[in-house]
């Protein structure tokens, strides 16, 4: 049984007024915060780092979802840990000793969670899969909001959720990119736990009204 839990991205948020968008979330129905860090150089975009993490955690009372769309993220634990993330993703391609960046992120306190590329197939986590509290499937190509989803998805998240269930239950299945009403409806009939939605939630007349209607799709 999926959890069916939701986490706001806030790189669609309007940066003019972050506060209030935090707040917005806290007053919601979502599960989680979920911050996108981009380096430029993993994928082609730049977005934000560690003060604007940490001036979310100062107003956020929902747990903050980091995930880090950066080379070497092994240098960073420490800090992310810091600045104040619950759970930290790091991508299966950027990691050259996985075991070890999971394992340093665990003793940091946090959960550990893995993400996927769209190219890249799950059968790549057979052997991690035990030590992780969740994986981050992109349905869109990392790096910009507003993409079309990757119809591919579906069939992806249902040989995810089989190795989990055989191998490691607790672990969640996160997606992000091109979540809507009828994608996350799909997604969660195929097995996902936790729906990312950005521009979805943020371009939406009411945004709390839209997370709240996302949990129950």
């Amino acid at each position: 049984m999926s959890k069916r839990l939701v986490a706001p991205s806030i790189l669609s948020a309007d940066f003019n007024r972050l506060g209030e968008d935090i707040e917005m979330i806290n007053q919601s129905d979502a599960d989680y915060i979920h911050c996108d860090v981009m380096d430029g150089v993993f994928v082609p975009n730049i977005s934000f780092g560690i003060p604007i993490i940490q001036h979310v955690k100062k107003v956020a009372t929902k747990p903050l979802d980091v995930h880090l769309m950066i080379v070497n993220p092994d240098q960073y634990i420490e800090t992310f840990k810091a600045a104040g993330a619950s759970i930290l993703t790091v991508h299966y391609e950027a990691c050259t000793h996985l075991h070890r960046t999971i394992g340093n992120i665990k003793a940091n306190g946090m959960k550990a969670s893995v993400c996927l590329n769209p190219h890249t197939p799950v059968h790549l986590l057979e052997d991690i899969i035990g030590d992780l509290d969740m994986v981050l499937l992109m349905s869109v190509n990392p790096g910009f909001g507003g993409q079309k989803f990757i119809e591919n998805t579906y069939d992806k998240v249902r040989k995810l959720k089989k190795m989990i269930e055989a191998k490691n239950p607790d672990c969640l299945i996160e997606v992000d990119g091109g979540v809507n009403f009828e994608t996350g409806k799909k997604l969660i009939e195929a097995g996902v736990d936790v729906l990312v939605a950005g521009s979805f939630v943020f371009g939406s007349d009411d945004p709390i009204d839209t997370i709240g209607k996302l949990k129950l799709v």
